[in-house]
C-alpha cells in the first residue's frame, strides 16, 4: 500500500513535460513516392525525418507517429487520400505535397476539417493567395517567387525576346506569369507561351518551334524526370549552343546527375544553392549525406524546414495537450533557422526569403549571387 502511494506521489511531482512524455503528434505525410515526382517526395520525407531524428525522435517533446500515403501526383485521388489521413488515421497535421493540383485539393480538406497543413513544396499561388487560411502554412515558396526573380535577371542580361515552355497546370502557368511580370516590367517581351499536358514529355514539336522562332532566350518550368528529358532534348537539338536556357531552380535541383553534361552552365533561380556558407547548411548537408548517402537538394531542405516549423509551434505548448490554435500562433511569428538562410513567414504564411541565382557547374547548382533579397510573395487575393 505504502509502495503504491509512493508511486502516485512520485508521478504527481513530475514536471508537466515529463508527465506528458507519452504524448504523440500524428503526422500525415501525403507525398508522391511513384511517378514523375517520386524522387522529390522521397527527398522531402528524408529531410523531415532527419530533423526529427536530430531532436531525438521528438518534436517539442512529442513523439512523432507517421501515417504515409503515396499521392501519385494524381489530383483525382487527392481528396480521398487527404480525407483518409484526417478522418481514418486522425492525424494532427498534414504534410504535403509536390504537385500543385493535389495540394489544392489537400488544402480544401484541411480548411473544411480545420486540420493544420504544412506544404513542403507545391507552389500554387492560390495556396497562400485567395485560398489562404489560418491553418495552412508553406515551408517552400510560391510559384511567383523564383520565376519573378528570373524575369528580372533575364532582362538584366540583355535579352529582349523570350519564349516560355511548361506543363499546362497551375504551377507551370503561374511560373510563366511570374517570369513575364518581371521581364515585361523591365522592357522585355514574351513572344510566345508554349504548353503541353502534364506529365507529357514529348518535346520535339516545341523544340522545332523554338528553333523557327529564334528568340533571344527560353524560360521553362519543369521538374523531376520531365526536367531531365527537356534539358537533354534541348541540348541534342543543338539549341543550347545558340539560345540560352533559363528556368526556375526546380529544373536542375535533384536532376543534374541524370542530365549528364547537358545541364552544364544552366542558370536558374531558387531559394537554395549548393555552396551556401551558413553553418546551418553545412551541418545539414553533412548529416544528410551520412544518413542517405547522397547530397540534399531543395526538396530535402523544404521537408527539413516543415519539421522545424512544426517544432516551433509545438514548443509553445510546453508539454501540454495538443492545441492547434496555439501551435498556429507560434508558427506565424517564427523565424526559421533554415539551411537556405533564415526566413520569416508573411501574413499569408509563405516564406519571406532570399532568391539565389545559381549556375550548374559539375554536379552542383553553384551560387552566383542573390537575385532578390527577402522576396515576399504578393499573396494577391488573401484576406487574412
Amino acid at each position: 500500500m505504502l509502495g503504491a502511494f509512493a508511486s502516485v506521489l512520485a508521478g504527481a511531482l513530475l514536471p508537466l513535460g515529463a508527465a506528458q512524455a507519452a504524448e504523440k503528434i500524428k503526422v500525415g505525410l501525403m507525398l508522391p513516392y511513384t511517378g514523375t515526382y517520386a524522387s522529390l517526395g522521397t527527398a522531402i520525407t528524408n529531410g523531415f525525418k532527419q530533423y526529427v531524428q536530430e531532436q531525438g525522435g521528438k518534436l517539442g517533446g512529442y513523439e512523432v507517429e507517421y501515417s504515409v500515403v503515396d499521392d501519385e501526383s494524381d489530383p483525382s485521388k487527392a481528396t480521398e487520400n487527404a480525407s483518409k489521413l484526417v478522418k481514418r488515421d486522425n492525424v494532427d497535421v498534414l504534410v504535403g505535397t509536390v504537385h500543385s493540383g493535389v495540394a489544392l485539393a489537400m488544402a480544401k480538406v484541411a480548411r473544411d476539417t480545420k486540420t493544420l497543413l504544412i506544404i513542403p513544396n507545391a507552389g500554387a499561388d492560390e495556396l497562400t493567395g485567395p485560398l489562404c487560411a489560418p491553418n495552412v502554412f508553406r515551408s517552400s515558396f510560391s510559384a511567383w517567387q523564383p520565376a519573378y526573380a528570373m524575369g528580372k535577371i533575364v532582362a538584366e542580361r540583355g535579352h529582349k525576346n523570350v519564349v516560355t515552355v511548361t506543363w499546362k497546370y497551375s504551377f507551370g502557368e503561374q511560373s510563366v506569369a511570374g517570369f513575364k511580370e518581371a521581364f515585361e516590367k523591365a522592357g522585355g517581351k514574351v513572344a510566345k507561351e508554349l504548353y503541353l499536358p502534364f506529365p507529357n514529355v514529348e518535346f520535339q514539336p516545341f523544340l522545332t518551334e523554338i528553333a523557327s522562332l529564334k528568340p533571344d532566350a527560353v524560360f521553362v518550368f519543369f521538374a523531376g524526370g520531365g526536367a531531365v528529358k527537356f534539358v537533354k532534348d534541348y541540348d541534342a537539338a543543338g539549341l543550347k549552343k545558340s539560345i540560352p536556357l533559363y528556368g526556375s531552380g526546380f529544373l536542375t535541383d535533384g536532376t543534374i546527375d541524370a542530365m549528364g553534361g547537358s545541364g552544364e552552365g544552366l542558370m536558374t533561380t531558387l531559394h537554395y544553392a549548393d555552396n551556401l556558407t551558413n553553418p546551418k547548411d553545412q551541418a545539414f548537408r553533412k548529416a544528410y549525406a551520412i544518413a542517405y548517402k547522397q547530397q540534399p537538394d531543395v526538396y530535402a531542405v523544404q521537408g527539413y524546414d516543415a519539421a522545424q516549423m512544426l517544432k516551433t509551434g509545438l514548443d509553445s505548448l510546453k508539454g501540454a495537450k495538443f492545441d492547434k490554435d496555439a501551435v498556429i500562433k507560434a508558427m506565424e511569428t517564427a523565424k526559421i533557422d533554415s539551411p537556405r538562410g533564415a526566413f520569416t513567414l508573411s501574413k499569408a504564411h509563405n516564406p519571406v526569403q532570399d532568391i539565389y541565382l545559381r549556375k550548374v557547374e559539375g554536379r552542383d547548382n553553384k551560387l552566383v549571387g542573390v537575385a532578390e533579397k527577402a522576396l515576399a510573395d504578393p499573396a494577391r487575393g488573401c484576406r487574412m
